[in-house]
């Protein structure tokens, strides 16, 4: 089946692109009112798109034409957001922040949340999250009336000690426990995973040539 995207309309592509880009992680991010009060609210069109600069990207839709929500506009105003990630313990909290609380209305008392210091920048984190990511806006792109593209560099992390290892910055998953969007009401645990290490092309070439014997038939 193709589809053309020219004569899909919004939700239509909607749909299909968050039913097929799956799982998506989930950031959900703090910023600051213009009242100083922290608001709270989780985006899945989000992801880590460069390490050097550090860089994360989210794309926010305004909550109508014109009128940005709340955090898209502080970001804009304040220059800085804190990702906060998401593990089985937090989403059902986050799910809270998802509400469509009136704007100015800070997510954290209704969804139980409490803030931790950031290091580098004014704005907090979340307590509970098992990770969180301090962002200084690095570019705000308007996409028509209805969207803007975030852009931040990541200028500090803060990992909870029971999930990364000091020394080889290696995360323990089990222990991590992250939650993945998929579609509509669905999200996903990852507790069923694999390894696939990724070969040079010497070993490559070596795994062709072995090929051969290991698809020939057995003679009697």
């Amino acid at each position: 089946m193709e589809l053309d995207f020219a004569t899909l309309d919004a939700p239509s592509r909607y749909k299909l692109l968050t039913a097929l880009v799956i799982p998506r992680p989930i950031a959900l991010v703090t910023s600051r009112n213009p009242d100083g009060t922290i608001n709270a609210a989780p985006y899945s069109f989000f992801n880590a798109f460069s390490h050097d600069p550090p860089l994360v990207v989210l794309g926010i839709e305004h909550r109508e034409p014109g009128i940005p929500k709340d955090t898209g506009a502080n970001i804009d105003r304040e220059g800085e957001f804190v990702v906060n990630f998401v593990d089985e313990a937090l989403a059902e909290a986050m799910n809270v922040c998802a509400v469509d609380f009136p704007a100015g209305m800070s997510e954290l008392a209704p969804a139980g949340l409490h803030t931790a210091p950031s290091n580098r920048i004014a704005t907090p984190r979340l307590r509970e999250a098992p990770a969180a990511l301090e962002c200084r806006l690095f570019t705000l792109l308007r996409i028509g009336r209805t969207r803007q593209l975030v852009i931040g560099e990541v200028v500090a992390a803060w990992v909870r000690d029971d999930i990364l290892d000091p020394t080889s910055l290696r995360l323990d998953l089990a222990r991590y426990r992250p939650v993945g969007r998929l579609f509509g009401h669905l999200y996903c645990r990852i507790r069923d995973v694999f390894p696939l290490r990724r070969m040079d092309y010497r070993e490559w070439q070596q795994s062709r040539r072995e090929q051969p014997s290991r698809d020939r038939p057995e003679s009697d």
